[in-house]
């Protein structure tokens, strides 16, 4: 892959800085670490550009390490993240992003492939005991950080495998299930007792009856919205959920039946590559238009590609038998309207994917307890809900925008809290650093080393079964997108401040320990400041002598 260079270093020069060489200071240079912006659009909180440090230099196997200081789930976040990382990448302003969540895949596929262990230290125990309703991916990420904190942690799962909607919501094609049961055995070695096909109903009563401590909820959103409409329907009307749990257990319609999906979001995508690779023949329907559908434009491109037919601005007016009357709709003022146009479409069946509710069934009637119109559950800034010692988290918090990449920071987050509060203590939330966006940095260089795409198989190749639709990157790739890095906001040690500064003010303090500043013999000239690509170093005005 040909890479081009275009040098953009700034000049060295003192005629430029006049107040920085005279008699007295006004300014002085400090070393700092910023927020490199993929770490701070993660919603799980990943230390992306220190584990992106380890691959660079190829070892692997410490990357992983660091991702699991925050994230249990790296080969299944790799697959089915949406990315908002690599949306906040500063590459982005030189040539393309980085391929991040490649490299996690990359990293955690070497995991499995080596049976790499999670290595923490061994905590003190605490001696307490928490109880997580829910072994989606929140409830298994706080069950995992309440387990290092030295907690004893049951999950109870009133499903027969665990997962949540990652195990019966995400196809095969995007989240094989061998890795995704790989990282919850993972979880699980590490002491985390599961309890499968329990549903709790009383949870005062199993609380006290366990002896457990805290509890956290995340039992998601599982329970279909429904329309209305006019008719007496002749076809089957189901929910996305249930269309699922009738796929796995081969109660599909049969092949060539055409199956309208009602919805725009990201599991309407996945229900109709669903339906196309069952041999039936999806049709998506959904009142917006383009922009505001849920789902992101790449997921409504590959069911596109794959043969799915989507008609944007139609609403279902009417059902009579297996005919469904469409509203033709139109956009005015950022919301669609309807036109008086109606349309006819005969179809087989019905499944509604306009988004997801609550069961509040199970807290709903808990002392202190807060509840949404959908059922989502009200916490507080430290993630607990009303009634003390239950905190919540995942789908289930109203106001949140679903993903698993969310609820996993939600249970990282809960984990926290929870710690400090069976401890008796109070979570200080840390100060979070000012993010180094790309106007802040120094470069050398403008580079021109494109993203390296992952390979796809054909649509036509695709739909034929439930085998894994994109591929992983090799060990070069992997080298390649890590190298990219612009390191922004944390110095790398590249000796720019250290070879530019004309009074020889800075010490070098040995490989991994960065450097000082001589301030004796600084003139506070900013020729480091400016010559630091990854915006390291900060001026700040001269403190004042009070001595």
């Amino acid at each position: 892959m040909a890479i081009s260079f275009n040098d953009i270093t700034k000049p060295v020069d003192l005629m430029q800085h006049a107040s920085g060489t005279g008699h007295l200071r006004s300014q002085r240079p400090v070393y700092m670490d910023f927020m490199p912006p993929c770490n701070s659009a993660c919603p799980a909180g990943e230390n992306i550009q220190a584990w992106l440090s380890f691959a660079q230099a190829g070892d692997f196997e410490t990357a992983f390490q660091k991702i699991l200081e925050d994230n249990p789930f790296p080969g299944i976040m790799g697959r089915i993240c949406v990315k908002p990382c690599e949306t906040g990448c500063n590459r982005n302003h030189v040539d393309e992003t980085i391929n991040i969540h490649a490299v996690e895949r990359y990293i955690a596929d070497e995991a499995l492939a080596h049976n790499w262990p999670a290595k923490f230290a061994t905590p003190v125990a605490s001696g307490k005991k928490v109880m997580v309703v829910g072994a989606g991916p929140s409830g298994l990420t706080a069950a995992y950080h309440l387990v290092r904190l030295g907690h004893q942690v049951e999950v109870f799962e009133a499903g027969s495998a665990a997962g949540g909607l990652m195990e019966m919501g995400i196809p095969e094609y995007r989240l094989p299930r061998e890795i995704l049961h790989a990282e919850i055995q993972r979880i699980l070695d590490m002491g985390v007792q599961l309890h499968l096909n329990h549903k709790v109903t009383d949870l005062e009563a199993e609380k006290a009856t366990g002896g457990f401590d805290a509890v956290y909820l995340a039992i998601g959103a599982h329970l279909g919205k429904s329309i209305s409409y006019t008719g007496k329907p002749g076809i089957p009307i189901i929910q996305a959920i249930e269309f699922l749990r009738m796929f796995k257990a081969n109660e599909v319609p049969d092949p060539g039946s055409k199956v309208v999906i009602y919805g725009g979001s990201k599991m309407a995508m996945y229900l109709s590559r669903v339906a196309r690779r069952l041999g039936l023949v999806p049709v998506i329907l959904y009142p917006g238009d383009r922009k505001m559908m849920p789902a992101y434009d790449f997921e409504a491109d590959d069911a596109i590609a794959e043969g799915v037919e989507v008609d944007f601005l139609r609403n279902i007016k009417a059902i009579d038998g297996n005919q469904i009357t469409v509203e033709v709709m139109e956009m005015q003022k950022g919301k669609p309207v309807a036109t008086g146009e109606e349309l006819v479409i005969e179809a087989d069946g019905i499944i509604l994917a306009m988004g997801q509710e609550v069961n509040s069934n199970l807290y709903a009637n808990l002392e202190g307890v807060q509840c949404k119109p959908d059922g989502g559950i009200v916490i507080n800034g430290e993630r607990m809900s009303g009634y003390a010692g239950v905190f919540a988290g995942g789908d289930m918090l109203p106001g949140e925008q679903r993903s698993a990449t969310i609820a996993i920071g939600n249970g990282k987050k809960a984990a926290k809290y929870i710690d400090a509060f069976l401890r008796g203590e109070t979570f200080q939330k840390p100060v979070k650093p000012l993010t180094a966006g790309y106007k802040r940095l120094h470069m050398w260089m403008k580079t021109d080393a494109p993203q390296k795409e992952q390979e796809k198989l054909a649509p036509q190749i695709a739909v034929r079964s439930f085998d894994e639709v994109v591929a992983g990157i090799s060990t070069a790739e992997a080298l390649y997108e890590a190298k990219r890095c612009l390191s922004c906001g944390n110095c790398f040690e590249c000796d720019g401040c250290f070879g530019a500064c004309p009074e020889e003010a800075i010490i070098k303090l040995g490989k991994g320990n960065r450097y000082q500043f001589n301030y004796d013999a600084c003139t506070g000239c900013g020729i480091c400041y400016e010559q630091c690509p990854c915006h390291a170093i900060e001026m700040i005005p001269e403190p004042v002598n009070t001595k």
